[in-house]
C-alpha cells in the first residue's frame, strides 16, 4: 500500500469491481483506450491485476481517496505489453473515473508509484505508453519528468491496422541518480 496526502494506492478488492466496471462503460474514459468494456471484461481485468499483485508484488493498483474511501480508478506498475518495445520493461499506467479528472489525483498517484518503484524495484527506467491524441496522458508523463522516445513508438499488436488507436507513443524516465555522499 502506498499513501499520499490525499490517496491510498492499494491492491484490488472485490468492492472495486462495480465502480471499475462503470468506468469501462464511460465512453469518455475509454476514448483513447479502446471499446467499452463489458462487465465480464472488466472483471477479467481486475482478476489479472489481482494475479499480478500475488505473483510480482505490484500491478496497476486501485486508487482510493483517503477522505472518504471512494474508488477513483487505478495507477501502478506492471510488465509492458508483449510484442512491444517495452515488453521487457516496467510500465507505469493510470486510469481514473471522469468525475476525478483535473484534480491532480493521477499525478499524485503516479509520482508516488514512481517513488515506490525506485525504492523497491531493480530497474533502470520506467516506460509509459499512450496514443498521440491523448494529450492529457502524455502531458502527465511530461509533468512527471518522462521523455518522449520516438524511436520506440509502435503499432499496438492487439489492435488492427487502421484502428485510430493503433499507433502508440512511448515515454521513459530514468532511475534518479543516487545522491553523492557529502565529504
Amino acid at each position: 500500500m502506498i499513501e499520499t496526502e490525499r490517496l491510498i494506492v492499494r491492491p484490488w478488492r472485490d468492492a472495486d469491481r462495480e465502480p471499475f466496471a462503470a468506468m469501462g462503460q464511460d465512453a469518455e474514459v475509454m476514448r483513447f483506450l479502446g471499446p467499452l468494456m463489458s462487465r465480464a471484461e472488466s472483471d477479467a481485468a481486475v482478476d489479472r491485476m489481482m494475479a499480478l499483485q500475488a505473483e510480482r508484488g505490484h500491478c496497476f493498483w486501485a486508487v482510493e481517496r483517503r477522505a472518504d474511501g471512494a474508488f477513483l480508478g487505478f495507477c501502478g506498475l506492471k510488465r509492458g505489453p508483449a510484442d512491444t518495445p517495452i515488453a521487457d520493461d516496467i510500465e507505469i499506467g493510470w486510469r481514473l473515473g471522469r468525475a476525478h479528472w483535473g484534480q491532480g489525483y493521477a499525478r499524485e498517484a503516479a509520482a508516488a508509484c514512481l517513488d515506490w518503484s525506485w525504492a523497491t524495484l531493480n530497474v533502470m527506467s520506467i516506460a509509459a505508453i499512450t496514443v498521440q491524441g491523448n494529450s492529457a496522458s502524455w502531458g502527465l508523463m511530461e509533468r512527471l519528468g518522462m521523455t518522449r522516445r520516438p524511436d520506440e513508438d509502435f503499432d499496438h499488436p492487439n489492435l488492427a491496422p487502421g484502428d485510430p488507436l493503433w499507433r502508440h507513443i512511448t515515454y521513459r524516465i530514468a532511475r534518479p541518480a543516487a545522491p553523492s555522499a557529502a565529504i
